[in-house]
């Protein structure tokens, strides 16, 4: 298949993904075998011919998408005024503190806020699909560890943890706001 169809037919899945796509679901696509390498190469024009439209090819945790970009989002949140959730603070440190230290047991994010986590908090975080046990630590009482999902690092349009700002960054917004 030519390159330039398998890159059309890329773009219009993407274009009608309702969630990010992953590489191998890309691949599905296509009777020919396609290479990675191939494929990141056609990604990667594809987000070049996009650079100056008002819409973007990017790539999350969970595979690669299309999104509004940044600076058209005040108009387009007009159409749909509804408000997003307001989280409280607790729940805001408490999946900080996940975010930055995971794993952590309960334990840990009650040593490092000072006051006991509310079970709702973790419930929260967990319904949104932030955070996940990923194990039980080896010590008595096998408490959970938590960490984060691909679905918070998705929703923060993010690939990984490391593209998280410095703690310093965050602890100095937190000072402006208060």
């Amino acid at each position: 298949m030519e390159p330039s169809l398998v890159k059309r037919v890329l773009e219009a899945a993407l274009l009608a993904a309702r969630e990010p796509m992953t590489p191998n679901d890309m691949k599905k696509m296509f009777d020919e075998e396609l290479s990675s390498d191939t494929l990141r190469k056609l990604l990667d024009e594809l987000r070049e011919e996009w650079g100056e439209r008002p819409v973007e090819l990017i790539q999350l945790a969970s595979g690669w998408r299309f999104r509004t970009r940044a600076e058209y989002l005040p108009y387009i949140e007009r159409l749909n005024p509804e408000r997003p959730p307001k989280y409280s603070r607790a729940v805001l440190e408490t999946l900080a503190i996940i975010a930055y230290r995971q794993p952590v047991t309960r334990g840990d994010i009650e040593e490092i806020r000072g006051v006991a986590v509310n079970a709702n908090v973790i419930k929260t975080l967990e319904e949104r699909g932030w955070i996940d046990v990923v194990g039980h630590r080896e010590t008595p009482g096998r408490p959970a560890l938590f960490a984060t999902t691909k679905q918070f690092l998705d929703d923060l349009g993010l690939r990984s943890v490391s593209e998280l700002p410095p703690l310093e960054q965050i602890s100095q917004t937190l000072e402006l706001e208060q």
